[in-house]
């Protein structure tokens, strides 16, 4: 028998690669955090982790428990709301990043929806910085997004990093403006790239705006420049590109959810439910 608490601070660990970050999004003290890995461990008879003072990562067998260890959960969820003989309802206004929707989030709102059949769920698609107005303007209740590492709102979902991509053929000249593809303001990868090109002193120019993410994958499919996006969400024909002088380093970024709905409104239930779902696929939204 593995311990539902475990798993879920196993799963926090594995998606954020970081004990400090888990803790904090968990709610607990790192010593708890460790201390609940170790438990873990004993009880598979397996090593889970490999770890040390500068980085955290999954060992084999650490891999095949993200699977169990979702499969548990999710039953043990389903047991849970089962028994309780409590059905939520209402309406949930959700906003996602459009990179997600690319992802594995539909499948996650798919299991939301069949597992809650009232809950009346309204998805929004649009800019993270959009949807943050909107949520503080009190017009949605749940928003997975994108935030800067040194914002403190939100719950952290996973850390990664931005990078450059683009064709699998482009070739670029070091001695012209850089061609930028780019979501328009206040995008938070647009931002990004262009405060690291000022920095670094590399001159570029836009070839591409779009509000599309399909439109952004478009024009660099077809070669017209770079894009910054999350390593871990590079849409299908597009690849890294390896940094240089040329492309200087992008940072990390934080995928987190933010909430709107007040604690004991109808929608509150509700986006509780949904943001659990969310933390619990992290790993399954990144390519």
């Amino acid at each position: 028998m593995f311990d539902p608490v475990q798993l879920r601070t196993f799963l926090a660990v594995a998606q954020t690669l970081s004990f400090t970050r888990a803790a904090g999004r968990l709610g607990v003290r790192q010593s708890t955090v460790s201390q609940q890995v170790r438990r873990l461990e004993a009880a598979a008879g397996r090593q889970l982790f490999v770890r040390d003072t500068h980085s955290v990562r999954l060992t084999e067998d650490g891999e095949a428990m993200l699977g169990f260890a979702r499969t548990i959960l999710e039953a043990n969820e389903r047991a849970a709301h089962w028994f309780a003989g409590t059905r939520l309802r209402g309406r949930l206004r959700f906003g996602a990043s459009e990179d997600f929707v690319l992802t594995r989030l539909p499948e996650v709102l798919e299991g939301f929806r069949r597992e809650h059949p009232e809950v009346d769920l309204e998805l929004t698609v649009d800019l993270s910085e959009t949807l943050q107005k909107r949520l503080a303007a009190g017009r949605l209740d749940l928003v997975l997004a994108k935030r800067h590492p040194d914002e403190p709102h939100g719950r952290l979902v996973w850390r990664d990093r931005l990078v450059w991509i683009g064709g699998e053929r482009l070739v670029l000249d070091p001695h012209r403006p850089l061609p930028l593809i780019a979501f328009p303001p206040p995008a938070v990868t647009r931002a990004r790239a262009l405060e690291v090109l000022e920095r670094s002193g590399r001159s570029w120019r836009v070839v591409c705006t779009s509000g599309s993410l399909s439109g952004l994958v478009a024009a660099a499919r077809a070669g017209l420049g770079v894009m910054a996006h999350t390593l871990g969400m590079i849409p299908p024909g597009l690849v890294r590109l390896a940094p240089g002088p040329g492309l200087p380093d992008l940072g990390e970024v934080d995928v987190v959810l933010l909430h709107g709905a007040a604690p004991g409104s109808t929608a509150h239930g509700a986006a509780e439910a949904l943001a659990q779902a969310v933390l619990a696929a992290g790993d399954r939204l990144q390519t």
